[in-house]
């Protein structure tokens, strides 16, 4: 059985010619290729044209704006965002984030716009053909239910980036192209919390870069918690962007990933003028449990990968306070 799509290529050599081939029924943007190709060969999706962005000028530059923001191309790899001096030293969080997707030869072909825009997992999903034909297909790909959560009428995969909740407590935006121009949003207005439908683009829209603004003042930082430290997405991740003031929290952002099917912030406006103790250390863990929904779209137990993030979000926020 003959389960790969028959597809063809399109390799546009400007912005406007992809969004151009992007708008066609069954078009699916193509950029390393590192999470679509391994899915195309399972049988999951079968679009009519790959529009390869690889063409198209100026997607992979990293720059310093006038008012000293970062602008990423959304062609720029996670090896050169890993290994930016200017990224590194201003922005650790995002630096740390691009480091530990993957391995090396994953990273030096992966791209931003690509691991901002990948898709969500689940056991019951990344499964060759032959398997979820016998045990039958699911909601988010040829089925008409979620084998997670049975009686529901949405997907609950799992969103595994590592560079989006960096982002979102750097405050970035991303700029996306499409047919009726260019929009700029907010980070984590890019998803949604449905593993079927988790990205907000519409037909023929693509992420065409993302700004950062200046970091100063923030100490900000990246943790991952997985099984196979080279290789595996994250069991859990966690982004912080912490200020402080003496010995009272002047801000604290924190956002997750790898339990949800969307990265998303954690409310932690309570925490901000007190002091960072074990009581604070403890309300946060709380907060994360409320905000994440863990649940069995890995081999990992569920209970396992809770406890790995009730602990990796104070402890992040802890070493971030421990640096001064």
């Amino acid at each position: 059985m003959n389960i790969l799509a028959d597809f063809r290529t399109h390799r546009p050599a400007t912005l406007a010619d992809a969004v151009s081939a992007l708008a066609a029924d069954g078009a699916v943007p193509l950029a390393a290729g590192t999470d679509l190709l391994p899915n195309l060969r399972r049988g999951l999706g079968q679009p009519a044209v790959l529009v390869d962005l690889t063409g198209i000028g100026g997607l992979e530059t990293i720059s310093i704006l006038a008012d000293g923001s970062l602008r990423i191309g959304a062609g720029a790899t996670l090896e050169a965002i890993a290994e930016h001096g200017l990224v590194r030293n201003a922005w650790p969080a995002l630096a740390e984030a691009a480091a530990a997707v993957a391995g090396p030869t994953h990273r030096a072909a992966a791209t931003l716009g690509g691991n901002l825009c990948q898709d969500t997992r689940c056991i019951f999903y990344n499964q060759s053909e032959w398997w979820r034909a016998g045990n039958g297909y699911c909601l988010k790909y040829q089925g008409d239910k979620c084998h997670v959560i049975v009686k529901n009428d949405r997907c609950y995969a799992t969103y595994h980036g590592d560079v989006a909740p960096a982002l979102m407590v750097l405050g970035a935006r991303v700029e996306i192209a499409g047919p009726a121009g260019r929009r700029s949003l907010a980070v984590e207005e890019l998803f949604r919390e449905d593993g079927a439908g988790h990205l907000g683009l519409e037909r023929g829209e693509l992420v065409v870069a993302v700004e950062v603004p200046p970091a100063s003042g923030w100490r900000t930082a990246y943790a991952k918690a997985r099984i196979r430290d080279a290789v595996d997405f994250p069991l859990a991740g966690v982004a912080v962007a912490l200020r402080r003031d003496g010995d009272r929290v002047a801000g604290l952002k924190v956002a997750i990933t790898g339990t949800n099917s969307a990265p998303l912030r954690v409310p932690t406006d309570e925490l901000v003028g007190g002091r960072w103790d074990a009581a604070a250390a403890e309300t946060l863990s709380q907060l994360v449990r409320k905000t994440s929904n863990v649940l069995k779209t890995t081999v990992t137990g569920v209970g396992y990968r809770r406890r790995v993030l009730l602990a990796l979000a104070p402890r992040t926020v802890d070493a971030l306070w421990q640096g001064g």
